[in-house]
């Protein structure tokens, strides 16, 4: 769960400096720091990321005009505001601070006031932006994420997962027959049960990295990171359980008396060379067709990764 203050990420290779600002900040947000590179990025790509960092220019290792490319070459991480926190107080160096995409520019040794209030501004800022995305990234219907949040979280998670060798399994999910469903019980009858389904698919996932979203009309899917095809079957029987449970009658339904689920999944294992993130998605669509061929209500596997 997200921290109610906000987060700043903190990063100065002097201890003296950090604390000096923590001690100034710390009633009011939440402080995390680093004193080099690494530790800096790496705090910045955890979940939930910080909402500022405030950024030392002269750093022994890499300096902060360097970690600031990096962070905003870094779809995942790009943007988190950045403020350069530094004794270099010539033009062109904030020019060339703002330029890599620095939000302001605070030169030391710094007014406390000017500090508060500018850091208050980016962070406020930030949370603003970050409310309106979420609005953007949500199902209007549904109110889990949309096909454009799981577009960008599977290209982050692929990456993520290249680099780690983990496993990474996909679940796309259809309600059986739902257009006569649709067609017989009326269009605010599947609304509901539209909504029904995603909050069921949405709780059966129990770790912060899952993600269940709407992918359009009644299909859904199901992202699960660092999982085997073990671990996504377990899931899978879950979702279909769950989705029995919720007892929606459909006495238009060839396969049942109530709402069904089928499901086709696709995992990339640890080790083994898949194609691409979209190979991985299209693995999943096809195991959903077959599940619908062979009579729906059924969970089928497909994998992406050659034999």
């Amino acid at each position: 769960m997200r921290e109610q203050r906000p987060t700043l990420l903190i990063v100065d290779d002097q201890p003296a400096n950090i604390h000096a600002l923590a001690k100034l900040l710390k009633d009011d947000y939440r402080i995390i720091t680093a004193t080099n590179a690494a530790k800096a990025l790496e705090l910045a790509r955890r979940e939930p990321g910080p909402d500022l960092i405030l950024l030392d220019i002269l750093m022994p290792d890499q300096d902060g005009y360097a970690i600031c490319r990096e962070l905003k070459a870094d779809e995942a991480i790009h943007a988190i505001p950045v403020i350069f926190v530094t004794a270099l107080d010539q033009a062109q160096d904030e020019a060339k601070g703002l330029q890599l995409g620095a939000a302001d520019y605070i030169s030391k040794p710094f007014n406390p006031t000017i500090v508060r209030a500018r850091v208050h501004n980016q962070v406020s800022l930030k949370l603003k932006t970050d409310l309106l995305e979420q609005i953007a990234l949500q199902d209007g219907l549904t109110e889990i994420p949309n096909r454009r949040y799981f577009d960008r979280k599977l290209a982050q998670e692929w990456n993520r997962q290249s680099r780690h060798q983990q496993p990474l399994s996909l679940l796309m999910i259809d309600i059986d027959h739902f257009k006569p469903y649709n067609d017989h019980y009326g269009h605010g009858a599947g609304d509901d049960c539209l909504r029904r389904v995603a909050q069921a698919l949405q709780q059966v996932p129990k770790r912060a990295a899952d993600l269940v979203a709407r992918y359009g009309g009644e299909e859904f899917v199901a992202l699960l990171p660092e999982t085997d095809s073990i671990g996504a079957r377990q899931v899978a029987g879950r979702m279909q359980e769950a989705i029995h449970a919720l007892a929606l009658p459909h006495a238009y339904s060839p396969v049942a008396d109530r709402i069904t689920i089928s499901i086709g999944a696709s995992v990339s294992l640890a080790g083994q060379p898949a194609t691409s993130s979209e190979a991985l998605k299209q693995a999943a669509d096809q195991a959903l067709y077959q599940a619908k061929e062979q009579g729906r209500n059924r969970l089928v596997w497909d994998s992406p990764n050659p034999s």
